[in-house]
């Protein structure tokens, strides 16, 4: 994980309390309020509706995590949700020039009221009580389980789930992990479960259990700030229930969503989005898809 644990320390808590959704809770782009147009003319580059005429404004937090973001620089179009911005620019039609960034901090992203962007990229699940304050095109990244340990620990050099069959495995209670464990690893030993993530920390460090398994942007927080010596094993995605989903956010009513929705679904109908998140959250990030 390509980040120190004191720069993650003060900023990533809002991550990862959002991030780690419990298990009912509802994160599709159903929340979404705007379907896409049937008609390309009204999402030409000149027809959209602009903060700023010609310039497409986008919002994130600063500083701007990695892999989400690279450098702390959201308009070098790297790191997931940096490449993800760009590419949704240019479907539009937006030059990098014609791109301008805004510094929106996290909780206030999804607050009512007017917004000074067009779009907010900021790891948001998209779920229906927000959805009351701000709209969500659909979502650009369905989150997935990953497994932690401690490097050098029995599973550290794990390249599969078969492997992990006789780990004795660790998660916090409400999450989507423990469903993700019984459904996907099936682990000889039912998993150990823990009230509060502290819990399911502290045991990993005192070995008293093998492996986490928790969200993925979790995960990155947690080896870096968290457990010293201690790596993402893989990640791999749940096979029951609807996934919690990032969204791009909006000011409610904004009708750039269905257009915002038409270069969505073109960026993953040509593979382009699973190429981004291959690259930003799997081989860069260090977290390889376990099968």
């Amino acid at each position: 994980m390509p980040r120190s644990a004191l720069f993650l320390a003060a900023g990533v808590l809002a991550l990862a309390s959002v991030a780690c959704a419990p298990e009912d809770q509802p994160s599709t782009a159903s929340a979404t309020a705007a379907a896409p147009s049937s008609s390309a003319a009204p999402c030409a580059k000149d027809q959209l509706k602009l903060i700023t005429p010609g310039k497409l404004t986008i919002g994130t937090d600063k500083p701007a995590y990695e892999p989400w973001f690279s450098g702390d620089d959201p308009a070098n179009g790297q790191g997931f949700e940096g490449a993800v911005a760009a590419a949704v620019a240019t479907t539009l039609g937006f030059t990098p020039a014609e791109v301008a960034w805004e510094v929106v901090p996290f909780d206030s992203s999804f607050a009512p009221g007017p917004k000074k962007f067009d779009f907010d990229i900021n790891q948001i699940s998209i779920t229906p009580e927000r959805a009351k304050a701000v709209d969500f095109s659909d979502g650009y990244y369905a989150v997935k389980q990953a497994v932690v340990a401690l490097d050098g620990g029995s599973i550290a050099g794990a390249t599969s789930l078969a492997a992990l069959k006789g780990a004795k495995i660790g998660v916090q209670v409400g999450t989507t992990a423990l469903q993700a464990v019984q459904d996907v690893i099936k682990p000889d030993a039912e998993p150990s479960v823990f009230n509060q993530q502290i819990d399911v920390v502290n045991a990993l460090k005192n070995k008293q259990i093998d492996a986490i398994v928790l969200d993925l942007p979790t995960a990155f927080y947690v080896t870096a700030a968290q457990i010293e010596g201690s790596k993402i094993v893989g990640q791999f995605a749940a096979t029951s229930g609807a996934p919690e989903e990032f969204g791009l956010l909006f000011e409610k009513g904004n009708p750039l969503v269905s257009c915002v929705n038409q270069a969505l679904g073109t960026l993953k109908s040509s593979g382009e989005l699973a190429k981004i998140e291959g690259q930003w959250l799997t081989s860069t990030a260090g977290a390889p898809e376990l099968s």
